[in-house]
């Protein structure tokens, strides 16, 4: 008897206990102090013969696939035209995805653009009770832009200074 098959007999009598397989692999590995991966190896080899009828070499399914002798240039040709063809579709798959993505950013762009009028009128209107003194400096991007903003060229920050909050006087 192998040990291969002892170790397969040992692991079934543990799991017809109730042990789940995976401790039962440890508690042999720790018997036979070798690592889980090598008991697991042991096992599932032999189940492997006693699968296929104790025949050892005949592998999972018994059955081999013929292997083709020679290339010849039709099958070259018709492996190369696969390839270029999966590419093609590859570079397609990826066009349409950036497409929905752009059709995203415009779509999030002109939600954003419609709603943000009103507020930036409303923040203006609060620092104009708040400061009726202070200039109020049109920030990038917002009403008077807005408008031309919709087109492909992105609106740039200007440079320049921001105007500096005041404080309130202390009391």
């Amino acid at each position: 008897m192998t040990k291969a098959q002892v170790t397969f007999e040992r692991i079934n009598a543990l799991v017809e206990t109730g042990m789940q397989k995976a401790a039962a692999f440890k508690q042999l590995a720790e018997e036979y102090s070798q690592p889980v991966d090598s008991v697991r190896g042991a096992y599932y080899g032999h189940k492997r013969i006693v699968e296929t009828g104790g025949q050892p070499g005949a592998g999972r399914s018994g059955v081999r696939r013929s292997r083709k002798r020679e290339t010849t240039t039709q099958d070259a040709v018709a492996s190369a035209v696969a390839t270029l063809r999966g590419a093609i579709d590859s570079i397609e798959f990826e066009l349409e995805a950036a497409r929905e993505r752009a059709d995203e950013a415009t779509a999030e762009y002109e939600a954003m653009r419609s709603a943000s009028a009103g507020r930036i009128e409303e923040i203006r209107a609060k620092i104009a009770v708040l400061d009726p003194e202070a200039e109020d400096e049109q920030s990038p991007g917002t009403n008077d832009q807005i408008g031309e903003a919709a087109g492909d060229t992105p609106v740039k920050p200007a440079a320049g200074k921001r105007t500096a909050r005041k404080e309130a006087p202390d009391s």
